[in-house]
């Protein structure tokens, strides 16, 4: 179990994570539709998630959003670094009625987005261009190497909840004990 807390004059945030866990969860953003793509995280992933997040949402989502996904990334990286005997790279299509989409990820600790989901406006009071800031700082903290790929659809919920969903399939199956892998690199670290 790891637990984290953040606070800056934007966001206070408190975090408690398992990767061992059953996705059980407790998220508290303050934004409806965050919370349930942070649910879907938890479930699918099978990563146990509590998380409290009082923002500035006055001013609008943006600070919270990242700020979850610095703390969560963090969250992660301590919980799975160092690396060994898992499987390392995942991947998964997640399908929602119309809409798919993809996702591939190494556990490299050489963080890299790509984040090809090319959707504008709100779903509710959502800004949807906001998934992509939240995955950015989530990656970039956990030291994830993550290519998030639209296939299809045209519900905005259904496709950003597919992306969410197949990010946690990918991180689930990429966590996968291994013991004949050992490291699971040729330079023999991560």
């Amino acid at each position: 179990m790891v637990e984290l807390s953040r606070k800056t004059k934007e966001t206070d945030i408190k975090c408690k994570l398992n990767i061992n866990g059953s996705g059980t969860n407790k998220i508290e953003t303050g934004i409806g539709f965050f919370d349930h793509m942070l649910e879907a995280l938890s479930k699918h992933s099978g990563i146990d998630i509590e998380l409290s997040c009082k923002g500035d949402l006055h001013i609008d989502y943006h600070h919270s959003v990242e700020d979850c996904g610095i703390v969560l990334g963090k969250a992660l990286k301590e919980a799975i670094f160092p690396i060994q005997a898992v499987e390392r790279y995942g991947n998964a299509t997640v399908v929602m009625d119309e809409a798919a989409v993809s996702c591939a990820l190494d556990l490299s600790n050489r963080p890299f987005l790509v984040y090809d989901v090319n959707l504008s406006e709100k779903v509710g009071e959502f800004d949807v261009e906001l998934v992509e800031e939240f995955f950015h700082a989530f990656v970039m903290n956990a030291g994830l190497t993550c290519h998030i790929i639209y296939e299809r659809g045209k519900n905005k919920h259904h496709i950003l909840e597919a992306a969410f969903k197949a990010v946690a399939v990918a991180l689930r199956r990429a966590m996968v004990k291994n013991e004949k892998i050992g490291i699971p690199s040729t330079k023999g670290v991560l």
